[in-house]
């Protein structure tokens, strides 16, 4: 029983931290490095990745600098700063204040390092070798009752409630309703050029039947005149 109860505390001390951690450049969402953990529902994983996705592809300048965003038993979790976004994949439980510190340390050590290559970078995962950092930096946070950890969760909380949380389905939702704004305004530009376009072709057509005749008339009686005094 003692062995049982020991071997529950340890799993309560050690969650899955950051299942998946996404680094991408925000103007245009492009993948700069990644890290993720194996995963045996690989459907329910790609599903993850594809929010993860859609998330950075919805962030801009103007967005909120960090957001939680709930995503059924996981959580994500992103730094939006200096054009770089840093996002990370948690179980619900897996303390906030934690997930934050992580992707700040990965913030810090990314910067100092890229930050005059980012926007150069023309590939997706051209920082790949960043990686080796993530997995190192991962394994200091899996234990959520290691000294250093707690320690951490110890700190001021307050800047921690002024996080914004959303639900995965809003963000995503959002994203929806803009894009099928961008494509009702594509549709309606199309229409617009179409319209104009035949409305052009009407107006030739009138003017065609109103002066065709005349015009006609007008050449025959040129053409005769020409033949007669030639």
């Amino acid at each position: 029983r003692i062995v049982l109860l020991f071997s529950a505390h340890v799993n309560r001390a050690r969650l899955q931290m950051a299942r998946y951690t996404l680094i991408a450049r925000v103007s245009d969402g492009l993948h700069l490095a990644a890290s993720m953990e194996e995963e045996k529902e690989h459907k329910q994983f790609d599903d993850y990745k594809a929010h993860a996705k859609r998330i950075v592809k919805q962030l801009n300048s103007s967005s909120p600098t960090k957001m939680t965003i709930e995503a059924g038993a996981s959580n994500f979790n992103y730094i939006n700063q200096d054009g770089v976004c840093f996002l990370c994949l948690v179980e619900k439980n897996y303390p906030k204040r934690l997930a934050f510190n992580y992707l700040e340390e990965l913030q810090h050590e990314f910067m100092s390092k890229y930050r005059s290559e980012i926007e150069a970078a023309s590939r997706p995962y051209a920082f790949i070798k960043f990686d080796t950092f993530m997995q190192k930096t991962k394994k200091l946070y899996v234990d959520t009752r290691a000294t250093r950890n707690l320690n951490k969760m110890n700190e001021d909380l307050s800047d921690m409630t002024k996080i914004m949380t959303q639900n995965i389905q809003e963000v995503i939702g959002r994203g929806e309703r803009i894009t099928s704004v961008m494509d009702k305004a594509a549709k309606l530009q199309a229409d617009s050029k179409a319209y104009a376009n035949k409305a052009r072709y009407l107006n030739t057509q009138a003017l065609l039947r109103k002066y065709g005749p005349v015009v006609c008339v007008a050449l025959l009686l040129l053409a005769m005149l020409w033949w007669r005094f030639r």
